[in-house]
């Protein structure tokens, strides 16, 4: 799978809102933080593949025909990832991992937030979707591009 293009947490309404149900089916593990963000390793579609189980997943969109689907292991109501038509990469539930993690590099839509705990500083916070972003996904589809 290699290095992720980014690893950050986002507070959009659709990520809180989109967490929140998941959460809520039977069984399911948290995919949100504390404060109510949504942790992802955000991967190259070209690097990310199931290696097992692809027929227990399940599709969850927050309104039909909606661009954006959340997957979740119907076996464990787990959220494994988010996918964005027609992105080139995939959003994977940073909860999903163990082991050695890279740090978080960013938070996403903090103006969205609504927690009354504190921010973490552990990276920068931004209102909105910053620049930082889309330039790390442009960088990633032209690699991909060039076949990098």
């Amino acid at each position: 799978m290699g290095e992720p293009i980014l690893s950050a947490v986002c507070y959009c309404s659709d990520c809180q809102e989109g967490g929140r149900r998941i959460e809520a089916l039977p069984g399911a593990p948290p995919v949100r933080d504390p404060d109510g963000g949504t942790p992802y390793l955000v991967y190259r579609d070209d690097r990310f593949h199931c290696l097992s189980g692809a027929d227990l997943l399940a599709d969850h969109r927050l309104e039909p025909g909606s661009p954006t689907r959340r997957v979740v292991a119907s076996c464990c109501n787990s959220g494994m990832f988010l996918k964005f038509e027609p992105g080139f990469w995939v959003s994977s539930y940073r909860a999903r991992y163990q082991g050695d993690l890279p740090p978080i590099e960013m938070r996403n839509q903090t103006r969205r937030r609504k927690s009354d705990l504190p921010l973490p500083s552990d990276a920068p916070g931004y209102r909105a979707f910053p620049l930082r972003l889309f330039w790390k996904l442009i960088a990633a589809r032209v690699a991909m591009l060039v076949g990098r």
